[in-house]
């Protein structure tokens, strides 16, 4: 598949590795459309191998992470968590990707668990006071309040950010851009 990228970070895929990934991704192609581009992470550390997919389709961006001592079970898990993604979210997905071939007819033959398309619940809003604020006050600030995300006002940039702190102990910082 041409719109598949493999990166790989302290490892070296096997061919077996890359024809078994193309394989199983032609799923995901079927539900998305064969104009997707999807990219798939391998890294190793120590005995940990970890497989991230990223599958983007016009404004629809679509991710899974897995983690495992075994590079193929990390692999299956993560293409089975994007399809899951997918059927959870099917009726939203087929209306954003016109001309997709029906998810439930790329299941029919499988004895999986059909998820209902429930309405998003608001059950509450709340405005937020903001001052600016650099970066690190912000993180200081989300872990003083003992939340794992916080939205500030960046003194540097003066556009709205959330600063979230990630399974890895480590901080993210989201920047919004208009498309």
């Amino acid at each position: 598949m041409s719109n598949t990228n493999f990166i790989t970070r302290k490892c070296t895929l096997k061919d077996s590795f890359i024809d078994r990934a193309e394989n199983k991704l032609k799923k995901v192609y079927k539900l998305l459309g064969d104009d997707a581009n999807v990219d798939v992470t391998v890294s190793s550390d120590n005995n940990e191998q970890k497989v991230e997919i990223t599958a983007k389709k016009g404004s629809i961006i679509l991710r899974a992470e897995e983690v495992s001592d075994d590079r193929i079970e990390a692999l299956d898990r993560a293409v089975d968590s994007l399809i899951r993604k997918i059927r959870k979210n099917k009726t939203r997905l087929e209306r954003k990707i016109k001309g997709a071939p029906s998810i439930d007819s790329l299941f029919a033959d499988e004895e999986e668990k059909i998820y209902e398309e429930t309405a998003f619940d608001i059950v509450r809003e709340k405005r937020v006071q903001m001052k600016p604020q650099f970066v690190e006050e912000a993180i200081l600030e989300m872990n003083l309040l003992g939340h794992n995300f916080y939205m500030f006002f960046n003194a540097e940039t003066e556009e709205v950010n959330v600063i979230y702190k990630r399974k890895d102990g480590k901080y993210g910082l989201l920047m919004a851009e208009v498309l």
